[in-house]
């Protein structure tokens, strides 16, 4: 049997205990890979983190701009394969892929799509399973056939050749789903996920790359700096990524956009569209939506498809830089 076809959908309700260890096959992310003499000084010019300071044992999110700072990619850097790799949603690489090369003639890199496979090791158990790949103990770790990063307390992604994947895959006992699970816990997390249809509509502010970490305002300058410097001094940024939860009357379409409207007196306006969601199987779903800063934590919302449908705006697990 082809192991790949034993990822299936798996289904929990918003209240049900998760199993203690998950493998996800994350088919709907990528990463682009960058390696060459000048790698690290390519990067550095072109994105909002600080990849000098980036040590091989630890990852950062980031994000790649154009010119007037909206965001092309937002991404998870780190060291890979003896370069570095940025992992982001593989609906935004096309786009992606063509912007962070377009200056690369005049220095000494490769920019690449990786036809590396992606697992999501999500539970109790995630830490104990990466733990049995590596001899070492960092947030970023060189594994047989790839790397082993660490997102969270009880998430790690692997990029991995197919065959160490299936070596991975074949040698633990867990649940095997396909990558909508992973995307409920990068909204529970309020970590951002720019898809193509998000591209260059968003500052890196306006999805809390900031309090994520995600942001240098000491490493100098990189395409649409100014902007974003402008936003952080200036207070020019007005906008705030939340944490978004709601029921639903029928399932929501994954492959479709999906709006909020918000309640203003007796009317609805719209809110604008979901970054993100992922359906519970008890009628309950959550999102991530970008809207000003100012929306109050109380404010009402409804699904514009199902209007009959209330949501309300969850507690970030971070705080906004207000700086």
């Amino acid at each position: 049997m082809d192991w790949q076809n034993t990822f299936t959908p798996f289904s929990i309700a918003s209240d049900e205990a998760l199993p203690p260890l998950i493998l996800s096959h994350l088919t709907t992310w990528g990463a682009i890979t960058i390696v060459g003499d000048d790698k690290k000084s390519y990067l550095q010019g072109q994105v909002t983190c600080d990849v000098v300071t980036l040590t091989e044992d630890e990852s950062t999110l980031g994000a790649h701009c154009d010119a007037k700072g909206k965001v092309w990619s937002i991404f998870r850097l780190f060291n890979h394969n003896q370069g570095y790799a940025m992992l982001q949603p593989h609906s935004a690489i096309e786009v992606e892929l063509a912007e962070i090369r377009k200056y690369a003639v005049f220095s000494k890199v490769d920019i690449a799509q990786s036809s590396d496979v992606i697992l999501g090791v999500i539970g109790e158990q995630a830490q104990t399973l990466v733990d049995g790949l590596s001899e070492s103990r960092g947030n970023v770790r060189a594994i047989e056939g790839g790397s082993a990063i660490k997102v969270d307390s009880s998430r790690w992604v692997l990029l991995l050749t197919e065959e160490a994947a299936q070596k991975v895959v074949e040698s633990h006992d867990a649940v095997n789903t396909d990558a909508a699970i992973w995307t409920r816990f990068d909204i529970e997390a309020a970590l951002p996920i720019i898809e193509k249809d998000q591209q260059n509509a968003h500052i890196p502010q306006a999805v809390n790359l900031d309090a994520l970490g995600g942001i240098s305002f000491s490493k100098g300058c990189y395409t649409g700096q100014e902007t974003v410097a402008r936003a952080k001094y200036r207070g020019m940024n007005k906008r705030a990524m939340f944490i978004v939860k709601g029921t639903t009357s029928e399932p929501l379409n994954m492959d479709a956009p999906v709006s909020l409207e918000r309640a203003v007196g007796e009317n609805w306006r719209s809110a604008g569209q979901l970054l993100a969601s992922y359906q519970f199987s008890n009628n309950q779903a959550i999102g991530l939506l970008v809207a000003s800063k100012d929306l109050d934590s109380d404010t009402q919302l409804r699904l514009a498809e199902q209007p009959d449908q209330l949501w309300s705006l969850e507690s970030l697990p971070y705080t906004l830089d207000d700086e």
